[in-house]
């Protein structure tokens, strides 16, 4: 029962996340449910990853919801550039 509750938080977490970086990010992204919550789950590591970089700590940590939206804003900005995703 506490897997089913950590996995939905994890889903709306990320898709939360993922709605603020495209709301951020100029122009259309395409993006379905699905991919919104991954592009905010993946976000969320990605900040981890740069907050261990600046403050140390555990390669693996929690980066909250402003680490976690800048990183989801990174990710959607390579895929842009990349021509993934029209602008």
């Amino acid at each position: 029962m506490d897997t089913m509750f950590w996995l939905i938080g994890w889903i709306v977490f990320g898709f939360v996340v993922g709605l603020i970086a495209r709301a951020l990010m100029p122009g259309t992204q395409p993006l379905g449910f699905f991919r919104t919550m991954l592009l905010g789950v993946a976000g969320s590591f990605i900040g981890g990853l740069i907050g261990f970089f600046i403050v140390g700590g555990s390669l693996i940590q929690s980066s909250g919801w402003i680490g976690s939206i800048i990183g989801a804003v990174i990710l959607l900005a390579l895929q842009i550039r990349r021509g993934r995703i029209a602008a």
